[in-house]
């Protein structure tokens, strides 16, 4: 097979053939260094794979109704971190913070539309810090968002899989999907609505159904067929004089719940768990609940309800958590295929490798759907590291770690020099120990921009502080053109220690004052702000 080197498919110019990844901050310093992974000279290499939307929905992560084996047994030689938080319950700018090592506030990026070049052109971003410093760093799929590969990360251009479209989330391969499509095309070409589904390259984006179970291969949608590529691509690195940094960027299990029958086939819909949770949360203000955007723009979906006017039924909400599922399952199998790629060219044992779901996902808890909040759920999302000879292997980490940790992290695992200023620190200390003690907190935000207001209309900024036991959230109106907040609106208080699953906000009750004063000062100072 033939890998197309180019900024866009229909762009390609070179073929190659071949054969077969400053206030928090530890409770204590650095007690070891890890060093190269191989224990001599050797620079380790680095299999940095993102997931879309993966919640910690798998079975190193205590769920026993999903398949997961191969996530599952990258865990069993690795660390799983059980509390691990993004900066953003939103593709790009849990995205762009992870990979700069910055918050959202310091790269200002908060929707999903702001490239952070055009706010911070300098930044170096991690795989651009290891491509300084003698890696050479490739990505295939979703690293960064979508739209912005940002060529500046990378030794060579961005891999695409030929015959895909730029922006391949909403692949179907149903006949009847097919013709829906055909047919929606017709008719916003007779509506004179066409640039609207024109993406830059002069591709059609549509969607039409959330989910899909089409009797298929593994490579017939996008996620199969780029592990194919990515798998070349490795031994292709193999042959290189110097380590590699490569990034694998996974699609599923983002909408459309789109993925082969067999992945589907694994499960009974009729017992797969439903939320416990399908309630909005006892005094929730009405910014905290999100409007399910998201899956409302899917035809089989339009008109259902938002949160706070009522619950999907049982189908739809059946239908999606089988969906769900089948995409994990999908997804696990194609980072199954790169595990045995590492072992069969004999890489395993000087690369690490990271895992990580950019953000969670809410699956009928609190009676909503999607990302987009600043809930436990939609926070907190599944980090995995494997270091070759490490210390603790298959071991569970639930010390309080944060997405901007990673950048240091790979760094000082690789001896890789960080740029100055990184808002995390290494957690290199709990690859060696993982019974340490973590962060004293992690802190997250969300902006319901625009496009995804609160049912009120108003632009607001949640700002939240998860400690090991609490979580408060803040909530200020925002001004997008002058990007500045405004007064305190609303707070949310969560007791993990009686309430883990966040069912009542218990901001407003007199004997919780005191913590809710010291918590909003340091997320104050966490997010370099003034107290109100």
């Amino acid at each position: 097979m033939s890998i197309v080197f180019a900024t866009h498919p229909r762009r390609a110019k070179l073929w190659w053939k071949s054969a077969p990844v400053v206030f928090l901050f530890l409770l204590s310093a650095l007690a070891s260094h890890a060093g190269p992974a191989d224990g001599g000279t050797a620079k380790p290499n680095v299999l940095f794979i993102a997931v879309d939307d993966l919640r910690p929905e798998l079975g190193c992560y205590g769920n026993r109704t999903i398949k997961s084996p191969n996530i599952d047994r990258l865990a069993d030689g690795g660390v799983t971190f059980t509390r691990a938080y993004c900066q953003s319950a939103l593709c790009n700018p849990s995205r762009a913070s992870l990979l700069t090592g910055l918050r959202p506030d310091a790269i200002r990026v908060w929707d999903l539309y702001t490239d952070f070049r055009d706010t911070c052109p300098r930044v170096v971003t991690l795989p651009q810090c290891f491509k300084q410093q003698g890696y050479h760093a490739v990505a295939i799929g979703k690293v960064f968002h979508n739209t912005k590969p940002d060529a500046a990360s990378w030794s060579e251009p961005k891999l695409y899989v030929p015959g895909y479209p730029f922006d391949p989330d909403a692949v179907y391969r149903k006949k009847e999907n097919l013709a829906r499509l055909a047919e929606r095309r017709r008719e916003i070409i007779a509506s004179g609505e066409k640039d609207k589904h024109i993406d830059r390259f002069g591709e059609w984006y549509l969607k039409t159904a959330a989910t899909e179970c089409a009797d298929v291969p593994d490579d017939a949608y996008y996620d199969g067929a780029q592990t194919t590529m990515a798998l070349e691509k490795l031994a292709e690195l193999k042959r290189r004089d110097e380590p590699f940094f490569f990034a694998v960027g996974y699609y599923r299990p983002h909408l459309p719940f789109n993925a082969p029958k067999k992945y589907w086939d694994l499960y009974d819909r009729d017992k797969i768990p439903l939320a416990q949770n399908d309630f909005v949360p006892k005094d929730a203000p009405i910014m905290a609940v999100n409007n399910m955007r998201e899956l409302r723009s899917y035809e089989d979906f339009f008109g259902t309800p938002r949160p706070d006017q009522g619950p999907l039924s049982e189908t739809q909400a059946r239908l999606l958590r089988h969906g769900y599922y089948a995409s994990v399952s999908y997804t696990d199998a194609q980072v199954g295929r790169l595990l045995d790629g590492l072992d069969r060219l004999g890489l395993a044992e000087n690369t690490i490798v990271v895992l990580w779901g950019d953000h969670g996902w809410k699956l009928g808890e609190h009676r909503s759907w999607c990302k987009m909040t600043n809930f436990e759920i939609d926070c907190r999302a599944p980090l995995i590291i494997r270091v070759p000879r490490a210390k603790e292997k298959g071991k569970t980490c639930a010390a309080l770690v944060e997405f901007v940790d990673v950048y240091p992290t790979l760094c000082d695992l690789a001896g890789v020099t960080p740029p100055e200023g990184l808002a995390g620190q290494s957690v290199t200390r709990l690859l060696e120990d993982a019974t340490r003690p973590g962060k004293s907190a992690a802190l997250s935000q969300f902006l319901r921009f625009k496009k995804w207001t609160a049912p009120d209309g108003v632009v607001y900024m949640g700002y939240t502080i998860r400690t090991p036991r609490w979580r408060l959230v803040e909530w200020y109106p925002w001004d997008e053109t002058k990007q500045i907040r405004g007064r305190l609106a609303a707070r949310e208080l969560y007791d993990h220690e009686n309430a883990p699953e966040e069912n009542v906000n218990v901001a407003g009750l007199p004997e919780n004052q005191t913590i809710i004063e010291r918590l909003s000062r340091h997320l104050a100072a966490g997010f370099g702000m003034k107290s109100d």
